[in-house]
């Protein structure tokens, strides 16, 4: 099997996903564009050639790499890149060399475009907020007028929390139409108060999960647009009902082969239209792992290996070579950050002593990833609730 991964170098994990290939009896093949000799001697171990192209933005020599690699090697039977940046690109490589283990180019605005994305949900029979294209200032009146004050407004087509607003009266909703992209399509949402959770999962051909798990998560828009230290946390165990609306969506999307990453809204009241307080919510769909160490918080949530997981999946549709070791007790995996304009009561130092057995993973966050994730993070894991949220307080408590 021809497997050829996009950026193999970043996020720095990938070179996990990379490795498990290998031991899978994969033939991996690296694009990227960065020098080889700056990579990772563990992805090099990995990878059985790379080829750099100036810029992965140039998708005509990608284009020609993946062509190269062809005529090398015969037939490649994977394109991917497992990084929600590169989606779009992966499709079309797929589509330009008949690879038909992924999404083709012609399917991939449906994972990519937030109202698209709304109309898989419904299929599966998950409830969506109420949106309206915006187009004009008068028609967004005109869906205020339906749902009320405040409603958000983002790109129909966009990443994160980039270019988010909460429009919470007239004279913003007024500034909001002066200032905005005219290049963007944007989409405008009725607001749910609800916490953010995911259904996260590793789905094989016949559309069939292999694992499943889910996270917890403040609203992204919130901490990037508020500055607020960040957490979220791997759940230890899997609400039942999050697991059945999860496998709804897995259908109604029409998933298969993926890692996935689906966004609900819990509701934190009764809502009318929409459901009763406890139900999800359908929001955005990611057909890819979560971003940053999040794979690895997966990892250390439920005793297992994701990276050999969806390697198994790849190369064998089944896990053949991962444990999943169901018979130990799984974890609370929780992320905490700080950011460095803040002033806090524990200092690192007192962090590191008294939770010297739990924590897993600490270290300063790239400048590029600090707004949403801050800037120094520790993952720690937890047997209860309890001891969770005592860890979040001494992390996060300020002067």
């Amino acid at each position: 099997m021809n497997f050829v991964y996009i950026s193999p170098q970043f996020p720095k994990t990938n070179w996990e996903f990379c490795d498990r290939l290998k031991k899978d009896g994969v033939t991996v093949l690296g694009i990227a564009d960065v020098d080889y000799d700056s990579l990772d001697p563990k992805l090099k171990n990995a990878l059985t050639e790379y080829y750099k192209v100036s810029s992965l933005e140039n998708y005509d020599e990608v284009l020609k790499a993946v062509g190269f690699f062809t005529h090398k090697y015969g037939k490649i039977d994977w394109i991917e890149s497992n990084n929600e940046y590169w989606l779009v690109n992966d499709s079309r490589l797929r589509t330009d060399f008949n690879v038909t283990t992924g999404i083709q180019f012609n399917k991939v605005s449906g994972i990519k475009e937030k109202s698209k994305m709304k109309k898989s949900y419904k299929k599966a029979g998950i409830p969506t907020a109420d949106y309206s294209m915006v187009t004009t200032l008068a028609k967004a009146k005109k869906f205020i007028e339906k749902v009320g004050y405040p409603v958000i407004v983002k790109p129909d087509n966009g990443v994160g929390a980039s270019d988010t607003h909460k429009i919470s009266n007239e004279e913003e909703l007024k500034t909001f139409f002066k200032t905005l992209n005219k290049d963007v399509k944007y989409i405008m949402e009725e607001y749910i108060d609800g916490d953010l959770v995911s259904y996260d999962a590793i789905i094989n051909s016949k559309g069939e999960p292999l694992f499943e798990t889910g996270i917890l998560e403040p609203t992204i828009m919130d901490v990037v647009n508020e500055g607020l230290d960040v957490y979220y946390y791997v759940e230890k165990e899997m609400p039942q009902k999050l697991l059945e609306i999860g496998r709804a969506a897995i259908k109604g999307f029409g998933v298969k082969s993926r890692f996935v990453h689906l966004e609900f809204f819990k509701l934190r009241e009764d809502k009318e239209g929409l459901g009763k307080k406890g139900d999800y919510i359908g929001l955005e769909t990611n057909m890819r792992p979560a971003g940053g160490y999040t794979p690895d918080m997966y990892n250390y949530a439920n005793n297992t290996d994701v990276y050999q997981i969806w390697a198994d999946m790849v190369a064998f549709d089944e896990i053949r070579n991962a444990d999943l070791n169901e018979n130990l007790e799984k974890n609370y995996c929780f992320y905490a950050s700080r950011r460095d304009n803040n002033e806090y009561v524990y200092s690192h130092e007192q962090i590191k002593e008294k939770y010297a057995n739990e924590i897993v993973m600490d270290e300063r966050m790239p400048d590029i990833f600090a707004g949403a994730m801050g800037n120094y993070m520790y993952t720690a894991k937890f047997k209860t609730e309890e001891e969770m949220n005592e860890f979040k307080k001494m992390v996060h408590e300020r002067k």
